[in-house]
């Protein structure tokens, strides 16, 4: 078991050596609206590469996620074929955002020897996440 202190830590030395394994400028928060970001999470449970709606307000996140929705196919056919959709999507915190994600199960932040598995899984996803999100920017965004 870990402290707060120590996983805290275990968490910083994933997320900077996986900036230097893989030196990519990720669009995340970046992606030119305020609501829709490109997330990367490890936590104990899972690891995920998501886009996510962020708007607070019900019926703007639910425009932008059939938006989402009405490039299903083509997400999963030239992407990203495990893609999974979610309108209503809890976060930790308790705060429902709408979420479309991958997902790497069973594996733990505090479980070093599986940190290259998860690092390959994360740049893999992203890089796809983002070229669609690239393609589709102006669709989303209209």
């Amino acid at each position: 078991m870990f402290s707060k202190e120590e996983s805290k830590k275990l968490r910083q030395q994933f997320w900077t050596s996986f900036g230097i394994v893989y030196r990519t400028k990720w669009i995340l928060y970046d992606t030119k609206q305020k609501e829709i970001q490109l997330k990367f999470t490890f936590n104990r449970k899972f690891a995920q590469v998501s886009l996510d709606v962020i708007d607070p307000d019900e019926l703007f996140r639910a425009y932008y996620f059939e938006k989402l929705l009405s490039l299903k196919q083509i997400l999963r056919n030239e992407y990203l074929p495990e893609a999974i959709f979610e309108e209503d999507y809890e976060l930790p915190e308790g705060k429902t955002i709408s979420r479309v994600y991958v997902q790497l199960d069973g594996v733990n932040i505090h479980n070093r020897q599986q940190w290259p598995e998860v690092m390959k899984f994360l740049n893999e996803h992203m890089l796809q996440l983002e070229s669609f999100f690239e393609e589709y920017r102006d669709y989303l965004s209209a």
